[in-house]
């Protein structure tokens, strides 16, 4: 960005071709700066709450249709569907309904981004089991389990370990295109660890990916509880 800058101030100072030429670049590069610089302040402010769960009522499954609503233009313009599944009478929980948008915008978001033109982005809300390998925090008698599938190029499982690091990138070339800051799915993880929550990620490469997000359900709602078989 300083680069262009000098050059303008210096031997490109009269010259309108340079101008039209670095003018869009500075300003997707310094766009690209103020979305970082956002996230960083967004996650150490995540970080800073994490230990203290929310306690608001809200309502996934509600959540989950306003972001479909939100993003499905996004969709549209590949050819793409957010097609939203589940049949549970309750889908409230104890949460913070603006940071739960954060982290579900964010998956769809992906989804999109990463996933086939003229395919589906799919949602479901189902009841769960905890799911392996979960912290003893994370276990509770009742979970609901969102995912989101893509129909992609999929990811190496070597990879899968590290896609909630910070900056860590599968394809530098390709996240740099679609955008984003490296930031994203870090964010998500914090957020829903502040919901006492955990995120699974699962995929196969020339299929697609899963990113589920357990969340535990209301200990007085009316979902029942699922035993094991």
């Amino acid at each position: 960005l300083l680069g262009f800058i000098e050059t303008l101030e210096g031997p490109a100072k009269d010259d309108p071709d340079a101008l039209a030429q670095f003018l869009p670049v500075m300003r997707d590069q310094g766009l690209r700066m103020q979305h970082l610089i956002e996230d960083l302040l967004s996650l150490a402010r995540i970080e800073l709450n994490e230990h203290t769960p929310p306690s608001e009522d809200c309502d996934v499954g509600k959540i989950i249709g306003k972001v479909a609503e939100t993003l499905a233009m996004k969709a549209d313009a590949k050819g793409m569907k957010i097609r939203v599944d589940h049949a549970l009478d309750n889908t409230e929980i104890v949460g913070d309904e603006k940071e739960l948008t954060q982290v579900f915008i964010n998956l769809v978001e992906n989804a999109i981004k990463y996933g086939h033109p003229d395919t589906d982005v799919e949602v479901s809300i189902t009841l769960a089991k905890t799911p392996p390998g979960a912290l003893a925090r994370f276990r509770h008698d009742r979970i609901m389990a969102v995912a989101i599938r893509d129909h992609s190029d999929g990811i190496a499982r070597e990879h899968l370990p590290r896609l909630t690091e910070r900056f860590y990138r599968v394809d530098t070339a390709r996240s740099r295109a679609v955008g984003g800051t490296g930031l994203g799915l870090a964010i998500v993880k914090h957020l829903v660890q502040r919901h006492r929550g955990t995120m699974i990620i699962d995929s196969e490469q020339g299929v697609g990916s899963i990113f589920t997000v357990y969340l535990p359900a209301k200990a007085d709602n009316n979902i029942r509880k699922l035993h094991s078989a």
